[in-house]
């Protein structure tokens, strides 16, 4: 089989390169080029380039770079931008995933004729357990702990049936032994934790603080009453603690509400950010929303290592909206995050969206 490995430079997509050769299929790397500007974080720096190509020549396959800044531009970079003018928190990466990573990727893996695409993510993709439906299921990967099905969970089963995931069997540090078995330069590489556009030295408020013009917000508590005040209300996101200019001492407070037309940000107590449930939009399915519709409860994951929380779920004739209503009340998860669902069983993606 002839398979293209994106290669972002870190130790599970150079392992799984590896695995792909030492399973005899003719194996490609690609480093997709993705950030034009500062980066010293994430998977985009020039060093994580030079890791991908070092690991292909050490493997002995082809090492291509794509050039996708265009569209990481356009489908990331600017509509996280402008979320933040408008009171939403965004998932970057996972529309990086959605948008570069996998739709741009396998169209150009059509393009040059290659029958699968695979990357390094801690997932797996299995056959269902019921042949009659002749679908394919996301499996979360064997490592809970670095299980990322909640980031690839836009993935459809067409895209299922030619993505390949080689370490979502494997654990962490199954990975990392097997990389220093074969030497490669990436076997104790850390792993890349922070958005690849945002710096770690002027970090989210610098980036955005030159590219939209922050505005000052008053915050009050539930009764209304002002207790403080912050430089920038586009900064402020759902449930936060800290700077907020507000006095030291007494019970704590979180962000509960925030008014992004009328600057105004509520703050109140943990009860208060409680709620039971919420509308879920521009839903994608792995599993059909009729078979979806069949559990009478599922779970859903509200963040990439969250802990799922069982409900129930209501899906729109279109199978574009969901409402999401909680067994037990849970914290109000910020509008722009994205909330995935999963089978009882707590193994397979079901499908997932936007909270509204």
């Amino acid at each position: 089989m002839k398979v293209m490995i994106a290669m972002s430079g870190g130790v599970d997509s150079s392992v799984a390169a590896a695995l792909l050769v030492e399973q005899g299929h003719e194996v490609v790397g690609v480093t997709m080029r993705l950030w034009g500007g500062e980066s010293d974080t994430g998977c985009c720096s020039v060093s994580d380039v030079d890791d991908a190509r070092r690991v292909a020549q050490q493997l002995g396959i082809d090492h291509l770079v794509f050039n996708f800044t265009e569209d990481f531009n356009e489908h990331v970079v600017a509509p996280y931008v402008q979320a933040h003018t408008v009171g939403i928190t965004p998932n970057p990466c996972i529309e990086c995933n959605r948008h570069v990573k996998f739709a741009r990727l396998s169209e150009r893996a059509t393009l040059l004729g290659f029958d699968a695409v695979a990357t390094g993510h801690h997932a797996r993709v299995t056959a269902s357990s019921d042949s009659s439906l002749g679908e394919l299921e996301l499996e979360r990967g064997a490592d809970r702990a670095k299980d990322q099905s909640y980031v690839v969970h836009m993935i459809d089963q067409a895209e299922l049936a030619r993505t390949v995931f080689p370490v979502g069997g494997m654990t962490k540090t199954e990975v990392r032994a097997h990389a220093a078995r074969l030497g490669l330069r990436t076997a104790t590489k850390p792993d890349s934790q922070d958005v690849c556009f945002i710096t770690s030295t002027g970090g989210r408020t610098t980036f955005l603080g030159t590219r939209i013009p922050f505005r000052s917000a008053t915050v009050v508590d539930t009764a209304g009453v002002v207790v403080g005040e912050v430089p920038a209300v586009e900064m402020v996101t759902l449930g936060q603690r800290r700077g907020l200019g507000l006095a030291g001492g007494g019970p704590k407070r979180f962000v509960v509400d925030i008014d992004i037309e009328k600057s105004v940000v509520t703050i109140g107590d943990e009860s208060d950010l409680l709620t039971a449930g919420h509308t879920v939009r521009n839903m994608t399915w792995v599993r059909s929303p009729e078979f979806v519709a069949g559990f009478d409860t599922v779970l859903l994951q509200c963040s990439a290592h969250g802990t799922p929380q069982p409900a129930t779920v209501s899906i729109s004739d279109d199978g574009l909206t969901a409402e999401v209503r909680w067994t037990q009340p849970q914290r109000r998860i910020s509008a722009g995050q994205s909330m995935v669902l999963y089978d009882p069983t707590d193994r397979f993606v079901l499908g997932g969206g936007i909270c509204a």
